[in-house]
């Protein structure tokens, strides 16, 4: 009989105690420890894909440098976010929330790529007739795409054998278990080790592999933050369940840039992709209201047009609240700190709610000014007009700096029909400005608002 051993294993982090804690001394995360019994291994376990003949030490001048081709998935907005598409043998791990449509956007993808190459689709927690059901209600023909349902993972390897995919889903990877691993699926231990073997499997038979994930209530990848390293890229699909636009951003990729988003519609017939967000992120805004501003920002290599909208009322507070959506708090007290310094505005006593309409994150700095000019229009209750675009980084001092890219953010304002763009005389110079639109340079705050008022 063999041998057990009870040990207590942090779902979080992977930290192994002999005994029960109610705090991981790791990762300080409560309630996390669970109780796993570990049988005494009578001999090595062994991997199921073993590469080690395959390999030999090289000398990096000796190593030829092939020109390997993207893969397109026939979805213009995820291979922007991909990096210009799918990279051969790669390991790319997707996340999100619960019935967010992480499941639908790769069926919708495998569909696609399964009418040029050979797909196989394994499922861990859907039959195939389920798969089935679901690929019905899509636009895309899945008819030719492999889907089988498997949870065991030498089972999957051998079957991968077999087939010679292109390209392979596994969905999801807390569903799948190592026979020789004696924790549950969705352990800690079963997650690393089975994402340790398919990341084998991708790069020994250069088979491009998509891993669905699940999140936690804080919206972190669920298993050991070491499943994010493995892989060679990871995207979080985000998105709000009662509405129906969804964001694919890409937050690792050792083949692209990490600022690239796309985003999607979610419909009956599944998800559809937004090729112009900036008109999907404007087409419900009031024009000439106080406290409303229109912001070019740039997500990686594409420019988008967004809402800051801004509330500013009398606090009933001892201290006023500073909340905001979209935006950093620390950024939003410093520029109203800046306004009361600079501007003379008593904002001590003021409530201020500052909020990017549709769900965008903003991070960058050219979106001070336009924080600056709705806290003002909010304050003074005066509008601003609809046709005005605010592009600038705000000092400490109430100047405005330079930013970059200049051009395209003026472009996309001018395309979608802005008359004026506010931007830093600093900005202006070595480049042709677009017609019919009418460029401001401005080098500090008091004259954006004198210029945003008049």
């Amino acid at each position: 009989m063999a041998k057990t051993k009870v040990t207590f294993e942090c779902m979080a982090c992977g930290y192994q105690s002999p005994k029960w804690m109610g705090k991981c001394p790791n990762c300080g995360a409560w309630n996390q420890m669970e109780e796993v019994i570990e049988h005494k291994a009578k001999g090595p376990k062994t991997a199921i894909t073993d590469t080690s003949a395959n390999q030999k030490v090289e000398k990096l001048k000796d190593v030829t440098k092939e020109t390997t081709p993207r893969s397109t998935t026939y979805i213009k907005e995820f291979d922007r976010v991909l990096g210009g598409g799918i990279v051969p043998g790669s390991l790319i791990l997707i996340g999100g929330d619960p019935g967010i449509g992480k499941s639908t956007l790769l069926l919708q993808v495998c569909a696609l790529l399964s009418q040029h190459d050979n797909v196989l689709y394994i499922s861990g927690e859907e039959s195939v007739r389920q798969t089935k059901l679901r690929s019905d209600r899509l636009s895309e023909d899945a008819g030719e795409l492999s889907v089988y349902a498997e949870t065991n993972l030498q089972i999957i390897h051998e079957t991968v054998k077999k087939i010679e995919p292109k390209f392979l889903v596994i969905d999801s990877i807390q569903t799948i278990f190592h026979p020789e691993v004696t924790s549950a699926p969705g352990s800690v231990s079963q997650v690393r080790e089975c994402t340790q073997e398919l990341l084998r499997m991708a790069k020994s038979m250069n088979i491009a592999t998509f891993i669905v994930g699940h999140v936690t209530k804080e919206g972190q990848i669920a298993g050991p933050r070491l499943l994010e390293h493995m892989v060679d890229t990871v995207l979080y699909f985000e998105g709000d369940t009662h509405h129906s636009y969804r964001i694919l951003r890409a937050v690792k990729n050792r083949f692209g840039s990490t600022n690239e988003m796309g985003i999607f519609e979610m419909r009956q017939a599944g998800l559809k992709e937004v090729l112009n967000p900036s008109e999907m992120f404007l087409e419900e805004r009031t024009k000439n209201v106080a406290g409303s501003t229109i912001v070019a920002t740039m997500e990686g290599t594409r420019p988008l047009l967004v809402e800051v909208q801004a509330l500013v009322t009398p606090t009933s507070f001892h201290n006023p609240r500073r909340t905001s959506t979209g935006i950093d708090q620390n950024r939003l007290s410093l520029l109203m700190a800046v306004l009361e310094k600079k501007q003379g505005l008593l904002l001590q006593q003021q409530d201020a709610y500052i909020k990017v309409a549709g769900g965008v994150k903003l991070d960058e700095p050219a979106v001070d000014l336009s924080v600056v000019i709705s806290i003002a229009s909010s304050f003074s209750d005066k509008a601003t007009r609809g046709d005005d675009c605010y592009i600038g980084e705000v000092g400490l001092t109430g100047e405005v700096r330079r930013v970059a890219r200049i051009e395209q953010r003026v472009q996309e304002a001018a395309k979608l029909g802005f008359k004026r763009v506010i931007i830093p005389k600093n900005n202006i110079g070595g480049w042709d400005f677009p017609p019919n639109i009418e460029i401001l340079g401005i080098t500090n705050i008091a004259e954006a608002i004198r210029i945003a008022f008049n």
